[in-house]
């Protein structure tokens, strides 16, 4: 008998064959968590498996507070006493198309809101922000950022994807390509828009979209009222096996193709959506449901208080997707146009009023439990919108103040920003950012530095060049991180 043709016994036979189904079973566990490398043929088992930046980050999550509409700078956090004591007087050499009605352009208008100084920082706040005033030891401010437009369509695109027009990933989709998720049963990437009826902000879904990114690293929107998701429930009559058969059916049709397709990446990001929703049927209704919270948490987003409920419960929600690995959590408030929104045209009081009474307690409440909670440390939150307002007013109706590509402030929280920390600087009465100026492309250099990334060097190959959030510019702002 030849040497490698002896026989094995019964006893070697079960060993090896227990270890090899052990190792089979090994892998399934792994692969489930998305902790296998990728193939020896360079291509990813899972799009969304979590993957290490470039170096250690100190945000793992991001949740973005988007004041859709433009909120007014020196009505919220920039305070400009000098445009108080030049209230009504007319702004010598101003550029009347400043703004997007240049035919309204009114006189300097002073604040009418109240300011006063808060936490051990020293920081001004108006009145609009009585709960978040409580936080601002813990913010870092940028008070110094601009834009290339006074459009809402293109500004809004700008600030999520670093370019005027549409087509391009946003900043939620660049961190989750880099970053991959936690979660295995829940999106990477998860927006909510405003539920008040005010529709979705302008450009709908391309300002969380994935551009030319695989499309598995989109946003999920979730649907304001209703079901937050479409099909979270089987259809009737299908059963756990049939559905796993078919799921099996079509990624074995789906890998078939891909095997002899360019696209790939597409197949791969499609049979990965699948399994998503398979998963998130029994996930995501647990995930989304804020009523079993214990109450003195839904009291302290302000869940209790009609007049900001529902942003209470996103921003609840908010917290409970991070807390189960969602990578990156956009929520928009206000909706498509002028008053829906805080694009304050005609009555600044009014508008920035309501808007600031509808957030200012959850967003308080949302930093003190993560905080309390220890997340707050590696969950990144940002405040901010498209652009900013002018300091002259606006004619016609009530006072308001038209778009301001400029100048406008944006503040950060945990996630390695600085704490009780003010970058820039506005001229002195609000209207040019003068000091240390931010653009749009430092701010999100900023931000993947926060998440651990050269924002210089992830990058995607696209149209024959390697494509980036910042594009060729953009630089970290080191005096707002930790």
């Amino acid at each position: 008998m030849q040497p490698d043709r002896i026989p094995i016994d019964r006893r070697q036979m079960l060993r090896r064959a227990g270890g090899g189904a052990g190792f089979l079973a090994l892998a399934g566990l792994l692969g489930d968590a998305g902790l296998l490398l990728p193939s020896a043929f360079g291509a990813s088992l899972d799009p969304l498996a979590p993957r290490p930046a470039h170096r250690p980050a100190r945000a793992k999550s991001v949740i973005w507070l988007f004041m859709n509409g433009g909120p007014s700078q020196v009505d919220t956090w920039d305070y400009k006493p000098e445009l108080a004591k030049r209230d009504g007087k007319p702004l010598d050499s101003f550029d009347n198309k400043t703004g997007f009605f240049p035919e309204s352009v009114g006189p300097l208008m002073k604040s009418p809101f109240e300011w006063a100084r808060h936490g051990e920082s020293g920081t001004w706040c108006s009145d609009l922000f009585p709960h978040l005033s409580r936080h601002v030891d813990r913010m870092a401010f940028l008070h110094s950022c601009h834009t290339e437009s006074n459009n809402h369509s293109p500004a809004l695109f700008m600030i999520n994807t670093g370019s005027t027009r549409m087509g391009f990933p946003c900043v939620g989709s660049w961190a989750t390509y880099g970053l991959g998720s936690e979660s295995r049963n829940l999106p990477s990437f998860v927006v909510m828009s405003d539920p008040l009826d005010r529709g979705l902000p302008k450009g709908n879904a391309s300002n969380w979209g994935a551009g030319f990114l695989p499309s598995v690293y989109q946003g999920t929107w979730l649907r304001p009222k209703g079901e937050p998701i479409d099909n979270l429930k089987p259809a009737d009559g299908l059963g756990p096996d049939a559905q796993r058969a078919q799921l099996d059916l079509l990624a074995r049709l789906n890998r078939r193709h891909g095997a002899r397709s360019a696209a790939a990446g597409e197949l791969d990001a499609r049979i990965e959506s699948f399994e998503l929703a398979y998963r998130m049927q029994t996930a995501a209704p647990e995930a989304f449901d804020i009523a079993h919270e214990p109450e003195h948490v839904r009291r302290l987003y302000g869940l209790d208080q009609p007049h900001c409920r529902h942003f209470a419960a996103q921003c609840l929600t908010a917290r409970r997707m991070v807390e189960r690995g969602v990578r990156f959590v956009q929520i928009y408030s206000g909706g498509m146009e002028n008053q829906r929104s805080w694009d304050g045209h005609e009555d600044i009081v009014g508008n920035h009023r309501g808007f600031a009474r509808e957030t200012d307690q959850p967003i308080a409440g949302l930093l003190a439990d993560l905080a309390q909670r220890g997340m707050l440390d590696d969950t990144l939150v940002i405040w901010g919108g498209e652009f900013g307002r002018l300091p002259v007013s606006q004619k016609g109706g009530k006072p308001g103040r038209d778009h301001n590509p400029h100048a406008f402030t944006y503040w950060l929280a945990g996630g390695g920003a600085k704490a009780g920390v003010h970058h820039g600087a506005t001229d002195e009465i609000g209207h040019k950012a003068v000091v240390d100026k931010v653009s749009v492309n430092d701010l999100h250099a900023t931000i993947l530095d926060l998440l651990g990334f050269d924002h210089e060097r992830l990058t995607y190959f696209h149209n024959g060049r390697n494509f980036r959030l910042t594009d060729v510019a953009g630089e970290v702002v080191r005096s707002v991180v930790a």
